[in-house]
């Protein structure tokens, strides 16, 4: 009772699994506005996000919430360096897709439910039965194989993890559903995005001007953006921080082949070999899970 870990959220298990499905796929969008710079197609990304959000606040509503949470100075700081962190994360990640760090940035996918690891263990209390302890061991030796054949793009991978990793901790914490909390992280960073937009516009042509065709294109980047964070922020606050980041091993998997097929980046031996760990520490946790879904509430 006092120490088996609790039964996993199956609620929370289902929206982890689709964010992370989405965000492995994400790279095919990327492919469809790879001529757009990533810092303005990530102003135009935050700019088409929010009139998602307010209209599923709208539909489910939460517009108590959203005035409750904008009226608390504290909650309203967490947000604005968790909205701070995820534009960083998504900036590096658009940049590294468009410039072929394709492997890069899986890394720093797979580094992340490292990071996840250590701070839901050292800032959550959360415990880690045997078995995580062994993929934890695997995951780690698989990162530090890769990560010694890609030192010139590690700082790709180091960001993306601590960005990701700290964003997911934030939200995890801050009383606000998972609409509202991207509502006002949109909005927080909305003036940032419009006068980014405005600056490609002066300066090098709005790429939302190019063709009917890319500009929708840049709009779907909204809903590319909402439904996947909305799923994650719906899973961070059901499931344990270290499960749902070894649920994450989807994701950088699915870009891994991505690179591999799509993209045709060569894979050295070093990257194969990370792969292999990876996928046991995969394997061995998915074991885990099972297993203690199997077993009756003792409480």
């Amino acid at each position: 009772m006092n120490s088996a870990p609790a039964p996993l959220d199956r609620t929370g298990l289902t929206a982890a699994l689709g964010a992370y499905v989405i965000w492995g796929l994400m790279p095919l969008y990327l492919l469809l506005v790879r001529s757009v710079p990533a810092f303005e197609f990530v102003g135009w990304r935050i700019i088409w996000t929010l009139p998602l959000c307010l209209l599923i606040a709208l539909l489910r509503k939460q517009w108590p919430e959203l005035r409750a949470a904008f009226a608390h100075r504290r909650t309203l700081g967490w947000l604005a360096l968790s909205a701070t962190l995820i534009a960083v994360n998504w900036v590096v990640y658009v940049w590294a897709i468009q410039n072929g760090q394709v492997y890069a940035a899986s890394l720093g996918y797979y580094i992340n439910p490292l990071v996840n690891v250590l701070l839901g263990t050292m800032l959550l209390g959360e415990r880690l039965t045997r078995r995580q302890w062994i993929a934890v061991a695997l995951a780690a030796i698989g990162v530090s194989l890769l990560a010694a054949g890609a030192l010139t793009t590690l700082w790709i991978s180091l960001t993306l993890a601590l960005s990701f990793g700290s964003y997911g901790l934030i939200r995890k914490q801050v009383a606000v559903g998972a609409v509202p909390g991207l509502t006002i992280e949109s909005t927080l960073l909305l003036l940032p995005s419009f006068g980014v937009a405005l600056y490609y516009a002066q300066t090098e042509g709005s790429s939302f001007a190019v063709s009917t065709e890319l500009s929708l294109a840049i709009m779907a980047g909204g809903a590319f953006t909402a439904f996947p964070l909305l799923l994650f922020a719906i899973a961070a606050r059901k499931l344990p921080y270290s499960t749902l980041g070894f649920i994450q091993f989807l994701a950088p998997s699915i870009v891994f082949i991505l690179g591999l097929t799509v993209f045709g980046e060569e894979l050295n031996p070093a990257q194969s070999a990370c792969f292999a760990c990876i996928w046991a520490a995969a394997a061995v946790f998915a074991w885990d899970m099972v297993a203690r879904s199997r077993k009756p509430d003792a409480s």
